[in-house]
């Protein structure tokens, strides 16, 4: 079996690549291999085409492959809300929470990830087209073994961007090379909406055929959860084993931080909201039920 990621030098999926690689998959019954494919939108057709079963992700981007959420629920969350920073370069006296740095910049975000950061600034009265913000993906960021924080904490020290929108690695990586200044923490910053959360998606036709398989892979990321809660040291020894030196040396330190919100849940709350985002983003035109998105025949599994 196979579960697929589209990121992997990061702390934004570690939940899944932790059950695979402490055992948690294989102690429920699962002989499942993590693999990293992307673009994202591979993934989600394998995912359809029952070539895959399970994929770790952005809640919100499942529609990417299976319109208006027909066909594929997420089965638990990896983490509880919206997991990017947003980095400016140093050399322009970035101040923590001041959105307006980023008019008439380049930022370099991944193409579902962009879209969130849109959405916030237009909240915040920042139009994108009328400030000149260019949000796009980095060139070559998103290739075959590319992990697009470290890639865009590259990018920022090589002054190809002014500032990127990405996950806790990358801006960690920015933030002590001291190149970068964290501006927005999305998950911690007050006022910030969640408008996506790290999950774990499977297709209605698995979870149709095989409730077991799909409560199993719940089990697991639970597992996981409690496992590093315990100790989150076992981090830095998945870390060495999957990452390059540097990444591994910080990878605990993100886990540690990202712990409070290691919870499987899913609430009404929560999908209320990336559903608001999805049809606001242009993304879902439909208004779906909470169970059309979320298997909640597994709930009780959540706190387990």
């Amino acid at each position: 079996m196979r579960i697929a990621i589209p990121d992997l030098i990061s702390n934004s999926y570690f939940p899944v690549i932790a059950a695979a690689e402490l055992g948690c998959f294989k102690r429920e019954g699962l002989d499942v291999g993590l693999e990293l494919v992307v673009p994202v939108e591979k993934a989600l057709a394998a995912l359809k085409d029952g070539s895959l079963e399970f994929l770790g992700c952005s809640s919100h981007l499942v529609v990417g492959g299976f319109p208006e959420w027909h066909g594929a629920k997420l089965l638990c969350a990896q983490s509880q809300g919206m997991y990017w920073f947003l980095v400016m370069h140093s050399d322009l006296n970035p101040v923590h929470g001041d959105l307006g740095i980023v008019k008439g910049r380049r930022i370099g975000a991944a193409y579902w990830v962009g879209m969130a950061l849109r959405r916030l600034l237009t909240e915040r009265g920042i139009d994108p087209e009328r400030h000149g913000v260019q949000i796009a993906p980095i060139p070559g960021a998103h290739g075959a073994g590319m992990s697009f924080g470290v890639m865009a904490a590259q990018a920022l020290e090589d002054g190809r961007v002014d500032g990127f929108w990405a996950n806790g690695m990358g801006a960690e990586l920015a933030v002590r090379r001291g190149v970068g200044t964290v501006v927005l923490d999305a998950r911690r910053d007050a006022g910030v909406p969640d408008y996506t959360m790290a999950s774990v998606v499977a297709s209605d036709e698995l979870i149709a055929r095989r409730p077991d398989v799909a409560a199993a892979a719940v089990r697991a990321i639970v597992s996981a959860h409690r496992a590093l809660r315990q100790n989150v040291d076992l981090a830095l020894e998945i870390g060495h084993r999957l990452f390059p030196k540097a990444e591994a040396e910080l990878i605990v330190d993100l886990v540690r931080r990202d712990l409070p919100q290691y919870d499987a849940a899913i609430s009404r709350e929560a999908v209320d909201r990336m559903v608001d985002f999805s049809i606001a983003a242009g993304i879902l035109k439909r208004r779906p039920e909470y169970e059309e998105v979320v298997a909640t025949r597994f709930a009780p599994l959540w706190a387990a």
